[in-house]
């Protein structure tokens, strides 16, 4: 599996932690940056590492900020993506199974490395359940497929 991370300022010392974590695991890691605790735009790195997952490039992806909301709202810009901020090992679990979610975004000044390791380690292994959310996933790329009107 190769894995995509991204963080900005407020999430780099936690994707650290978590890139070790997923090396630890033989997971290949493709880091999209940023490279220190200095004031970025999420916006730049987590665009970079979505961009990748939607294309192919990587398996998943997992962005990290201060909250991991800025990560997921714009990695699901990105057709194919379905990011989702988890909190828990619960949500993780959920993001899995019922979302399918390919793309794990975290919050640096909301979760400790503990916590977060516990919910990468959930959302790597749990399976997706297909059924009813394997329909209900059809129709969210069907929306990404729309053309609205103004």
């Amino acid at each position: 599996m190769k894995i995509a991370l991204a963080s900005d300022h407020a999430g780099f010392g936690l994707k650290k932690e978590i890139a070790a974590y997923l090396e630890r695991r033989g997971i290949i890691v493709h880091d999209f940056g940023c490279d220190s605790d200095a004031s970025v735009d999420y916006v730049d790195f987590g665009a970079k590492a979505a961009e990748s997952l939607a294309a192919g490039d990587c398996d998943r992806a997992i962005l990290f900020c201060g909250t991991g909301l800025g990560m997921a709202v714009v990695a699901n810009k990105f057709r194919g993506i379905r990011a989702t901020p988890c909190w828990n090992v619960y949500t993780a679990s959920i993001s899995r199974r019922h979302n399918d979610s390919n793309c794990l975004t975290l919050g640096g000044r909301v979760l400790t490395p503990a916590e977060a390791g516990a919910i990468v380690e959930t959302w790597l292994d749990e399976p997706f359940e297909g059924g009813r959310h394997a329909r209900r996933l059809e129709k969210i790329a069907a929306l990404e497929s729309a053309k609205f009107r103004d």
